[in-house]
Formats: C-alpha cells, sequence, structure tokens
C-alpha cells in the first residue's frame, strides 16, 4: 500500500511519545462477580494473566489482559464528585500512569519481561452502575481502557515500565 506524502506526517507523529507509562497497581478477577485479587507482580502467559478468568490459554482471544490509565480513573472520580476510584471496582487488570493509551492502537509494547499488543478499546459494562453509583456507567463512556493480546509471555510488576515499541 503507497503512503502519500501528506499521510507520512501524520505516520511520524504516531510513533512519538514524550514518556514512558509506568504500572501503578495490578489485579486479576479469578472468578466472575468475586473480588478482584489486588498484586504486586503477575505472569502474563498466551492467553492471559496467571490465574485471572480470562486467561483460556486463547492465543487469538483479544481480550487476555486489560488496562486502564490512572489519568483516566481520576476522571471518572471527578465525573463522579467522587476523590477517588479503586481499581479493582473498574475491574481491570493493570493501572497505567504517564502514556495514552488509546495511542497505542495497533502497537506492540513492553510491560516488564511481557510484550502485549492492544486489540482493542473496553467498554463499559452495566458493573460499573453498580461498582460506582449512579452514573458511573456513563462516567466510564470513553475512560474504559484498553485489551491486550500477550505477544511474549513474562513477569509484569508494579512500578515497571511500559515502553512502546515500534
Amino acid at each position: 500500500m503507497e503512503i502519500l506524502p501528506e499521510e507520512k506526517s501524520f505516520i511520524e507523529l504516531f510513533q512519538n511519545y514524550s514518556q514512558t507509562g509506568r504500572v501503578l497497581w495490578i489485579g486479576i478477577r479469578p472468578q466472575t462477580r468475586k473480588p478482584i485479587q489486588v498484586l504486586t507482580e503477575t505472569f502474563a502467559n498466551i492467553g492471559g494473566l496467571s490465574d485471572d478468568r480470562y486467561n483460556k490459554g486463547n492465543a487469538e482471544s483479544k481480550r487476555q489482559v486489560t488496562l486502564i490509565q490512572h489519568e483516566h480513573l481520576q476522571a471518572v472520580a471527578s465525573f463522579l464528585g467522587k476523590e477517588y476510584i479503586d481499581p479493582a471496582l473498574v475491574r481491570r487488570n493493570i493501572v497505567v500512569k504517564g502514556i495514552n493509551l488509546n495511542a497505542l492502537k495497533g502497537k506492540q509494547f513492553k510491560i516488564g519481561e511481557a510484550i502485549l499488543e492492544m486489540t482493542g478499546f473496553c467498554f463499559p459494562c452495566s458493573r460499573m452502575e453498580e461498582n460506582l453509583g449512579k452514573g458511573g456507567y456513563n462516567a466510564m463512556r470513553g475512560h474504559g481502557g484498553i485489551t491486550c493480546r500477550v505477544i511474549q509471555e513474562g513477569a509484569i510488576r508494579v512500578e515497571d515500565e511500559l515502553i512502546v515499541l515500534v
């Protein structure tokens, strides 16, 4: 496919990140409707995170690991008139700070020893109304994070950097 000259500048812009991200929080969901287990480290297997209910060992699954931005949790808290949102309430696996996760569309990135690939966006479910209170679903719209597939297995720890691979 030929890239037109006017498109080249956008392609170059899509490669620019001002900084790396950083893992602030990790959680797994062992069973449906059971509490999240908060961890300081986990292992990303082909198919998902160890002991997470979404880890079915399916290498083609597009929802193996979910990430959400810390900055979006702050926005959701603001929309709900709250000071803080516990990451466990939004039921994502990893909270990252310092990089726009939406800008990772079609990208692979490294977190700790693992390499992940963004496969799509996480949209809120009706549980957000239950977990966050009235308006929780709407507060999460556009701020639900991303879904990923594990490309290379490895350990992921709190404080690990998220580095985009070009």
